[in-house]
């Protein structure tokens, strides 16, 4: 392997993570990969076939640089939330990345393999391959869909509508196809190279017209029926959360700022993840004072706060969202489905021995099972708690139940002034796009704000500031494309790797069957 294989998946790497917040910009995607593809594609070696252990050692170079450089901050959390030693953090951190790095280290081996066999034209099939390891990154093992090519373009708007049709995966498939055109022109010349430069502009030009057009109609935001969002952000340091002396202020902060909010006209109140100070059933005192603040106010307050469960074999903890109704009744609770690996739970604890100190001081959560309709006065809304929100199929079949307004409530006081509040902000704001509705989010401490359905922020608060934001958004009916169809633009990625690489193989079978003769 030569040093400018190297150098070319570093570069890689780098550019991918510089397509991010806090530190990047979306131009950077659009050649992110294309160092990556000319290494793996062996096109720098006059023709000689890369070995697939060297393509899968470059994809694995670029994958690691690419998610140190994005999820850096889980190290700091675990350090300073989760009392591990700083090496034991950083190692717990890099073997993450290291494991999502698995993912463009497969794209980078399918690649070499489909590029010994047709050569150049294997990197017209990089969005397909890129997509089908992406969308395998973001599923198995429950998955881990943070940062995907496509969402770099979110705050992109013309070319960000895509998402509305085939959602973020076909947004990945946009970006990657252009990188492949591009690598493809530098590896061939004469009319193949003007030919691929052309149809990449095309495409692009065509989809940024159409999103253009898309964004100046603006047809959602004047259907469906207007309903203003308080959204409080209290601004509760980490520490101070679980402080029983803290409480009360705690408490009381959030009932006056939801009084002050209401007298500014919102009519629903949202309040962020576990931003109660006790368990709501858990502490008759508080649940009442909350339920007398909502008849006093006379509007719907979500709150966050854990649940426990008794009623089966075991008792189970739940990360929960309650909505309590202007008549200070629950009307509704929704456990979180996808919990935060090493936050909420341990993944293949029995084997990650040497995080022991984390595995004490965590109290794991059970996954809830389904969406939860929430009643808003005549309206039905549904919320994700803090990471869930980056799982497309998730928002997706709470739209398809009913969900006519999406929420999300986080506490991302964990993450401090890194990239990750920045980071998670856009990752929710993508869902916006692809499901055609408002989004709504409180964030402990930030950042909040409200998401149009073309995915425009409404308005938005600053991180470490105490504030509640009343913005108006719409409940709507109407389904996206993408909401129809889901991920098809993954499925058939999947499928092109899939009848790439048969096709390749047989071809080769027959070749070397026919030289036998």
């Amino acid at each position: 392997m030569t040093v400018l294989d190297y150098f070319l998946a570093l570069l890689s790497g780098a550019l991918l993570a510089l397509s991010f917040p806090r530190f990047g910009h979306p131009a950077f995607a659009w050649i992110a990969l294309v160092p990556l593809l000319l290494a793996a594609g062996g096109r720098l070696r006059a023709g000689r076939p890369m070995s697939a252990l060297r393509a899968f050692t470059l994809g694995l170079v670029a994958g690691l640089v690419y998610f140190v450089g994005t999820i850096y901050w889980t190290g700091a959390v675990l350090r300073t939330f989760g009392g591990l030693a700083a090496p034991l953090a950083a190692l717990a951190m890099l073997l993450l990345a290291l494991y999502l790095a698995l993912f463009p280290a497969l794209a980078a081996l399918v690649m070499s393999r489909l590029a010994r066999g047709a050569g150049a034209r294997a990197l017209l099939i990089a969005p397909a391959v890129w997509v089908a390891t992406e969308y395998l990154r973001g599923s198995l093992f429950g998955g881990f869909p943070w940062v995907p090519l496509g969402n770099s373009q979110v705050t992109v708007l013309p070319v960000a509508q895509l998402a509305s049709v085939l959602g973020v995966y076909g947004l990945s498939a946009l970006v990657a196809y252009v990188n492949g055109s591009l690598a493809y022109a530098l590896v061939t010349g004469g009319r193949a190279r003007v030919a691929a430069v052309a149809a990449a502009f095309a495409a692009l030009t065509a989809v940024g017209g159409w999103g253009v057009w898309r964004v100046a109609d603006g047809a959602l935001v004047r259907e469906g029926t207007p309903v203003r969002i308080g959204l409080i952000q209290g601004n509760i340091a980490q520490d101070d959360k679980w402080n029983p002396g803290e409480a009360r202020r705690i408490f009381t902060t959030y009932i006056a700022m939801t009084r002050d909010a209401v007298r500014r006209g919102a009519q629903f109140v949202i309040w962020p993840e576990s931003s109660t100070p006790f368990m709501f059933e858990e502490d008759p005192a508080g649940a009442e004072a909350l339920r007398a603040l909502a008849r006093e106010v006379q509007v719907p307050i979500l709150f966050g706060s854990d649940e426990v469960d008794r009623g089966a074999a075991a008792v189970r903890l739940y990360n929960a969202a309650f909505l309590v109704t202007p008549r200070g009744e629950t009307g509704a609770v929704y456990r979180k489905i996808h919990l935060v690996p090493f936050g909420e739970y341990i993944p293949f604890k029995e084997w990650l021995y040497f995080v022991s100190p984390l595995v004490e001081r965590l109290a794991e959560f059970a996954p809830g099972t389904s969406a939860v309709l929430l009643p808003v006065g005549p309206h039905l809304v549904t919320t994700a708690i803090c990471y869930e929100v980056v799982y497309p199929s998730l928002i997706r079949d709470a739209v398809a139940a009913g969900s006519q307004l999406l929420t999300t409530i986080t506490n991302d006081a964990w993450y401090g002034s890194s990239s990750a509040p920045y980071q998670h902000f856009e990752l929710a704001s993508m869902r916006a796009i692809e499901q055609g509705r408002y989004l709504a989010r409180a964030a402990n401490t930030g950042i909040s704000g409200v998401v149009d359905p073309y995915g425009r922020v409404v308005r938005r608060s600053a991180i470490f500031e105490q504030v509640g934001l009343v913005e108006e958004a719409r409940v709507l009916s109407g389904r996206t494309m993408y909401a129809r169809i889901g991920d098809l633009a993954a499925y058939l990625a999947i499928a092109v790797t899939t009848v790439a690489l048969v096709t390749i193989r047989e071809r080769r079978r027959v070749w070397q069957s026919k030289s036998t003769i």
